[in-house]
């Protein structure tokens, strides 16, 4: 008889969630091998070429070894990233910035500096996915406070805010523009958030990795607004206003001096971030300000076609969003995840569907079926050539009319 001892996974490991916007994937996968185009509006992959010089840079890399760089970055890459950061409007210095593996190491640092295990950070939903993921590896508990698709998700009010704040409360988050909803926090939100922050003695994290992406007014950054340089951690990347997801660059911005050693520590414990992938994001930091009209050009040309197509759907409840590339939709549909999946399994017009992140991912759930939050909502994602987005559209338009509830 077999003696030996069951092992298990640890119950954290196991209750990782399935990231939304990639556990349908196997069903794409299964859709195309059955000679079904998928039109994918799951994730925020841009299909605009990565610039030149960054891929120019990465083919004259000549180094005869890739040897450790700097834990905070190497020095010229930080200079670079805050002349760029200067040049934004918002003033800070090379040994205010600690580069990162991607936005996502930026962070995942942020809330293990801010919060102890048990202790919670308030978030706004719905929010981008892997926050859930970054807490529970941080043992921090998010509080969710809801905003709506028919105020366009913009802040709840100060006194739902404040109402929220507990004796364990450490920080809040913030992403503005916002992934999955495309909201971009207005400067009276951010002044609001700053008030709250500075009286309740809280941190603010503000991932601002969508910036160069706002197509009605302007960008405010969380360090541009006064007196917070205690509180204020800003989060960003070069994955998509590069165009550059997979070179894995990012970097935690403070003036909290405390904070900036905290992450430098924890930066040192994982050595160093890319280092070849820095010399190829300094050549891009050298192309200036003038490279992002294009392409926040076309993305505005993208999110037209995309809100047009879903203004046309009866049913659908949604807000033009003034940020980021993605557009968060309520449909007449009562559970979107079994649609979701409905859209890969069973649905084709032409030999066509699409593959979509549903709602419920976007939210912190209680684990019951009858609560489930975003149920009736998709993110999509406008990351396609116009001509496939007017497409994909009129395949949801199809779609939502032919589904069987």
């Amino acid at each position: 008889m077999d003696q030996s001892i069951l092992m298990r996974v640890s119950s954290r490991a196991a209750d990782f969630p399935d990231s939304p916007i990639r556990k349908l994937a196997p069903l794409a996968d299964a859709a195309m091998a059955r000679g079904i185009l998928v039109h994918a509006l799951n994730i925020g992959q841009p299909d605009i070429p990565t610039p030149k010089p960054f891929l120019d840079a990465l083919h004259h890399y000549d180094r005869t070894v890739i040897a450790y760089g700097r834990s905070e970055g190497e020095p010229e890459y930080r200079a670079a990233l805050a002349d760029y950061y200067r040049a934004a409007g918002i003033e800070l210095d090379e040994s205010d910035l600690v580069v990162t593996v991607g936005g996502s190491e930026a962070l995942l640092f942020a809330l293990q500096i801010v919060a102890e295990p048990g202790d919670e950070v308030i978030c706004f939903e719905p929010f981008y996915t892997n926050y859930t993921t970054f807490a529970m590896m941080s043992g921090v508990t998010l509080k969710p406070l809801r905003t709506e698709a028919a105020t366009g998700f913009h802040l709840p009010d100060d006194e739902a805010i404040r109402a929220a704040i507990g004796p364990r409360t450490k920080a809040i988050l913030i992403c503005s523009p916002n992934n999955p909803t495309g909201t971009v926090l207005t400067e009276g939100e951010l002044r609001r958030i700053a008030a709250i922050a500075k009286y309740r003695g809280l941190f603010i994290i503000s991932d601002e990795v969508y910036r160069e992406f706002v197509y009605e007014g302007t960008h405010t950054s969380i360090l541009q607004i006064e007196g917070l340089d205690d509180h204020a951690i800003l989060v960003d990347s070069i994955s998509k206003r590069y165009s550059a997801c997979g070179a894995r660059i990012g970097c935690l911005a403070t003036r909290n001096l405390e904070v900036r050693a905290a992450a430098v520590r924890l930066a040192q414990g994982r050595l160093c971030p890319p280092v070849a992938e820095q010399v190829a994001a300094l050549a891009m930091t050298k192309l200036g300000p003038g490279i992002f009209g294009p392409m926040r050009e076309e993305y505005q040309r993208r999110r037209d076609v995309t809100f047009e197509g879903l203004l046309r759907i009866p049913g659908v409840i949604c807000e033009k969003p003034k940020g980021a590339f993605y557009i968060m939709a309520e449909l007449p549909i009562a559970d979107c995840e079994a649609f979701a999946r409905w859209l890969l399994t069973d649905f084709s017009h032409d030999g066509e569907t699409l593959l979509v992140a549903p709602g419920p991912g976007f939210y912190v759930q209680d684990g019951s079926v009858e609560s489930s939050k975003g149920l009736n909502q998709i993110r999509l994602a406008y990351v396609l050539e116009i001509p496939k987005l007017q497409r994909a559209m009129e395949l949801l338009a199809r779609a939502v009319d032919r589904y069987p509830v």
